[in-house]
């Protein structure tokens, strides 16, 4: 790891229940801008390798039995020395291990306490195992995915893990813990994906129920349109398609050198149009579109595979991308200009706990017991 925490966060420390996805999403967050987290993992779980879990990067893990009265009271220790618990269990798991809210408040009332869930802590599918698709299902959000005459696609688990899930819990955190600084008392966090995923389409919601918006794939945004849309250029490759403004559709067609276009305002010709489109793109390869629409305003763009982006000028010139222990990753977003970086690294193992409230004779006896790791 490197030195002494840096950026706005610094300062914060984060005790992060391990778990898949969204909890660790969240915490990433937080450590990208200088929270200190700590990942507690089970103690089968923890070794001295450095975890290279992109999720992970910039914490430290510590290994704990919270199925012992030993690990349980370590753990309450542990967060009586911090800011932020994370918590990713279905309801009333954590109050059965007796590290719930009221367990650890009692210790800490300054405590901000983030839960993770897919359902949220109340409502009849609380207690119900579910994942990314189940969500989005329920939040209506699924629906309106994918092409028109065909199933439901979803985006893999972005949309309820990641942005309806982690993101909004780092967010909540933050505002739980603007709030403490007036109140001077933490706030549990109830953040569900279903939640999550049904704010994310707050734009679409009037538009859904005045019927401005209709079925998937038949709309501006969805496919739906030929000028916003996916194209396959002559090597099997493709390009993205988006110039709805007029201007920017005719920096496109004249590039492309097309006339007598059907008329993009008619839906009724968008089929005949999108042919027209299809058609001219598989004429060149991917390589030579891009110089062909180099420096316009026509807003296409490659399709670039993962690592091909990490390589692109544009990522590159703005250091989009990081190299953290051998594994190429996004680098920390959003860009906060002035602040220092967050040291990233690998998540290592914490042996030294003194800080986090437990002594090194503490530490020794229950690593001794194998409650530690």
């Amino acid at each position: 790891m490197t030195g002494t925490p840096q950026g706005p966060l610094a300062g914060v420390r984060v005790l992060e229940l391990a778990g898949l996805a969204p909890g660790p999403f969240a915490g990433m967050m937080l450590a990208d801008h200088g929270a200190e987290v700590l990942r507690v993992d089970r103690v089968s779980a923890v070794s001295d390798r450095p975890r290279t879990d992109v999720l992970d990067r910039g914490k430290r893990t510590v290994g704990l039995d919270l199925k012992t009265p030993e690990g349980v009271a370590a753990f309450k220790e542990l967060a009586a020395h911090a800011d932020v618990v994370i918590e990713v269990f279905r309801p009333g798991v954590a109050e059965r291990l007796g590290i719930g809210p009221e367990d650890l408040h009692a210790a800490n009332p300054r405590l901000v306490y983030g839960r993770m869930t897919g359902w949220g802590q109340d409502g009849p599918l609380a207690a119900t195992a579910g994942h990314d698709i189940d969500y989005i299902a329920v939040s209506g959000v699924l629906s309106l995915l994918g092409r028109a005459g065909e199933p439901p696609t979803p985006p893999i688990n972005i949309l309820g893990d990641f942005a309806g899930g982690g993101l909004m819990l780092a967010y909540g955190v933050l505002l739980a813990l603007i709030e403490r600084e007036r109140t001077g008392r933490g706030r549990v966090i109830d953040a569900a994906m279903v939640d999550g995923s049904a704010l994310l389409f707050a734009m679409f919601a009037h538009g859904v129920q005045s019927g401005f918006w209709g079925p998937r794939g038949t709309n501006l945004l969805d496919t739906g349109a030929p000028m916003y849309d996916t194209y396959e250029t002559a090597d099997g490759l493709h390009l993205a398609v988006g110039p709805l403004e007029p201007q920017f559709w005719d920096a496109m067609v004249s590039r492309m050198g097309l006339s007598d276009l059907p008329d993009r305002a008619d839906r009724e010709q968008w089929p005949a149009l999108r042919a027209r489109l299809a058609e001219a793109f598989r004429s060149r390869t991917r390589a030579e579109w891009e110089a062909v629409f180099e420096g316009s305003d026509a807003c296409v763009a490659p399709v670039l595979s993962m690592t091909e982006a990490a390589r692109h000028p544009h990522n590159v010139a703005r250091g989009t991308f990081v190299e953290v222990g051998g594994v190429t990753q996004p680098r920390p977003a959003p860009r906060l200009l002035g602040a220092p970086a967050a040291g990233l690294a690998p998540a290592t193992r914490l042996d030294d706990l003194s800080a986090w409230g437990l002594s090194a004779e503490v530490a020794a006896k229950l690593r001794a017991q194998g409650v530690l790791a």
